[in-house]
């Protein structure tokens, strides 16, 4: 079963609620029961594929071992390299996943294999860093195998994970959380189940198959808005369970399609992603380039971090060319505003302009648009 695809899912959800609600409001802790809750819609979405189950938890067990292992060998090992090989194992059933023309999430991999793989990587990374020093083994099986955002995102952080899964709330703290998590299951289902729906059958579908001019705009458009409400959709869905479930699981978007340039683009759009990416790619890549000073300019070390981090963007999505050209032409479009706004007068004079803003956010718009229209491989 897919997470969020029918209403014989929110209604076995909606049935598993109810204790953890009770407890809530009663002002109970409500960890463990959210833990079977866990474990059961788990069994509910991969018990019906042997192959998924198996290897959910083989990779599940493979991490756990890089991770507790990692723990005790980094209280004796500084090094670097220990790190970049636990990170390298971590990620190999990804690549063989998404590598590999005879491995796919359904045939040896199992659904939301990207961001398990996102979670497991940042925690090695943050226990080199000595960010994380010890944890529980159930509170890292709830935070990797989090049912609400296993299969898409967003992308959880471990140490606020969990923090919020130990805290008890009172009764107050708690209706709020399930106020917000009911208001946002609705947005969420209205955004999945009606705008895109709408899209996807009176415009899209619509749409001659001729790959003439006026179509491929007219898909450019109605794809890019498909994309986003289905997506946006999911996550609000995933928040919004999450919340009910006392997690405060990070928001993904922020009205992406009003940001004033590419930069304010990444800092709304999938944006658990793209964080994530910056924190654990680009930032890292640049620092350490100019550290060891491997480029005379800090401009050409965040230029090539830009190209390295959106273009290993682009590949997680799919190994695909249209994937791969969707990641370096946001590395461009990135690269490409960065050189603008730092050399051009006529920008620096106008930038505060209203009249400037609604341009650059149009222009904006239909760079993006494009971007998706590449993402969608309808050009190929």
């Amino acid at each position: 079963m897919i997470p969020y695809s029918g209403l014989y899912f929110f209604y076995i959800l909606s049935i598993a609620f109810i204790p953890l609600i009770l407890l809530g409001l009663k002002g109970k802790p409500i960890k463990k029961y959210g833990m079977i809750m866990n474990l059961f819609m788990l069994l509910l979405l991969f018990g019906g594929s042997k192959i998924q189950t198996v290897c959910l938890v083989l990779f599940y067990s493979g991490q756990l071992v890089l991770i507790r292992g990692y723990i005790y060998l980094r209280r004796k090992y500084e090094s670097i390299w220990l790190m970049r090989i636990l990170v390298a194992l971590s990620i190999l059933p990804l690549v063989l996943v998404k590598a590999s023309p005879y491995f796919t999430s359904w045939t040896i991999g199992f659904l939301g294999i990207s961001y398990v793989t996102f979670k497991s990587v940042q925690m090695i990374i943050e226990i080199h860093d000595g960010l994380i020093k010890e944890f529980s083994i159930w509170d890292f099986t709830y935070f990797l195998l989090f049912f609400p955002s296993i299969s898409s995102g967003p992308i959880d952080r471990s140490r606020r994970f969990m923090e919020d899964i130990n805290k008890t709330f009172t009764k107050d703290e708690y209706k709020r959380y399930l106020d917000e998590g009911i208001r946002k299951i609705f947005y969420g289902a209205a955004y999945k189940f009606i705008f895109s729906a709408l899209i996807s059958t009176y415009w899209m579908a619509k749409i001659p198959e001729a790959k003439s001019i006026l179509n491929t705009i007219n898909y450019m458009y109605a794809y890019s808005l498909y994309l986003f409400f289905d997506f946006a959709g999911y996550s609000l869905l995933a928040v919004g369970t999450s919340h009910i479930l006392g997690v405060n699981t990070p928001e993904n978007f922020d009205k992406p399609f009003i940001s004033k340039d590419i930069k304010d683009f990444w800092n709304r759009w999938h944006i658990s992603l793209s964080f994530w990416f910056r924190d654990f790619i680009y930032t890292r890549f640049v620092m350490r380039a100019l550290k060891k000073k491997w480029f005379k300019s800090r401009y050409t070390a965040s230029y090539i971090g830009y190209i390295i981090t959106m273009g290993v963007m682009g590949i997680w999505h799919g190994t695909e060319i249209h994937y791969i050209l969707y990641g370096l032409y946001h590395a461009l479009l990135i690269i490409s505003t960065d050189f603008f706004q730092r050399k051009s007068s006529w920008y620096k004079k106008n930038k505060n302009n209203e009249g400037f803003n609604y341009l650059s956010t149009a222009v904006t718009f239909n760079l993006v648009c494009f971007g998706f229209l590449i993402f969608s491989g309808y050009l190929f």
